[in-house]
């Protein structure tokens, strides 16, 4: 048997993340973890809520565990909307929301229910990498709208990226990798620039929401921005990754919104997902209304320790002001080449050519205080030997 053409492509191209990942087990596997200092992948290691845990103890022996529509329980979906309105500022009824299997598995959804072959998904770079993926698994193809050199989306280039083709744009605040959080500011601002444009649809793509420091609010996509849709999961606010559970809401002023809601549940059937795990989708709702969350105290002391050593490394990097990334500028014009020669200290992070933004590298602090710690003095000795061979004649 052999493999398409296609996914030997997508396999040669395969995540950067991922890639870096697997280089980590195998240097552990040589070295042991604790001397290596992997901040490859976004797998994070904050306990989730005891009342998660418990709640699906509680649920397994007694729910039904049958089939269901493929939106997701009715009366997960009505508490869902009650969550949803009072987060996003707007009224939503059960009939909004669609039950997903994580925001991946709810980004194709929504891009199964919108895409014709040939029409042309947006996404503002850096971004998600597997972003291109999904557009391509429906026919869609990606195109990158590079970001200012804040790191917040620019105007001039989504109306530079803009074309008859143009179907939705995806957003992604807090960002990943950037750690930035989008102002108010910039969706008004897309608001402005798509007035004209009612058929382009904003998916916002919003697993971090509360993840973020110093006090800051993430605007609601859904309120200023009524042809959105927001994308949304239980991986990063109740550290539950592996149990693949969200959901998708639709905004107010989605065209012809019944249908499309239709569409989100049908796809969610014709692509294999059937309905979201039935039992987290119970556990999410629960938590969600019951203003679960976990701490971001953690990620706040990780974020400040690993920005003090790149600041004593001389290294620049966007504002973190939300996720657990820092997105560093790369002392290499060839940012892969640079995490080439990190590996050579045994630390791991994700060149920015991986998220479409090439002299930058992602380093993902959901990992412990010592491994942060402990990759400060081989970084500080691979930053110094650059400068050095640079300052060479």
């Amino acid at each position: 048997m052999s493999v398409s053409e296609k996914m030997l492509g997508y396999m040669e191209r395969f995540s950067w993340i991922r890639r870096m990942f697997e280089e980590g087990a195998r240097l552990k596997s040589i070295h042991g973890a604790a001397n290596v200092f992997d901040f490859s992948l976004g797998n994070p290691d904050v306990p989730p809520p005891r009342s998660a845990l418990e709640k699906a103890a509680e649920l397994l022996m007694c729910m039904d565990h049958g089939y269901m529509p493929n939106a997701g329980f009715a009366d997960v979906r009505e508490s869902l909307a009650g969550y949803a309105s009072s987060l996003y500022q707007v009224p939503l009824k059960g009939d909004d929301i669609v039950m997903a299997c994580g925001a991946g598995g709810g980004l194709n959804v929504v891009l199964k229910a919108i895409t014709n072959p040939g029409d042309e998904i947006m996404a503002i770079a850096p971004y998600f990498v597997e972003y291109g993926f999904y557009a391509e698994n429906h026919g869609g193809v990606l195109v990158e709208a590079p970001c200012g050199p804040d790191f917040l989306p620019s105007m001039e280039n989504i109306r530079k990226a803009l074309s008859p083709k143009t179907r939705a744009i995806i957003v992604n605040s807090p960002n990943n990798p950037t750690g930035r959080v989008y102002p108010e500011k910039v969706f008004t601002g897309l608001a402005e620039v798509l007035k004209d444009r009612p058929e382009v649809l904003v998916i916002s793509d919003e697993p971090y929401r509360k993840i973020v420091y110093d006090g800051r609010e993430v605007p609601s996509v859904l309120r200023l921005i009524p042809n959105s849709v927001v994308v949304t999961s239980a991986s990063k606010e109740l550290s539950l990754p592996g149990q693949r559970i969200g959901y998708v809401a639709a905004g107010s002023g989605v065209p012809d919104k019944q249908r499309f809601v239709g569409a989100l549940g049908l796809a969610t059937r014709i692509l294999g997902f059937v309905n979201a795990p039935s039992l987290m989708q119970k556990v999410y709702a629960s938590c969600l209304c019951g203003g679960e969350c976990v701490s971001v105290e953690p990620y706040l002391k990780r974020r400040d320790l690993l920005s003090r050593i790149m600041d004593e490394a001389g290294l620049a990097y966007a504002p973190p002001e939300g996720t657990f990334y820092l997105f560093v500028k790369s002392p290499m014009e060839d940012d892969v080449a640079f995490c080439a020669e990190l590996v050579k200290e045994k630390i791991l992070a994700v060149p920015g050519k991986g998220f479409g933004y090439p002299g930058y590298v992602r380093f993902a602090y959901c990992v412990s205080m010592e491994t942060i710690q402990g990759c400060a003095p081989g970084l500080k000795r691979v930053v110094a030997a650059i400068r050095e061979n640079r300052s060479q004649p």
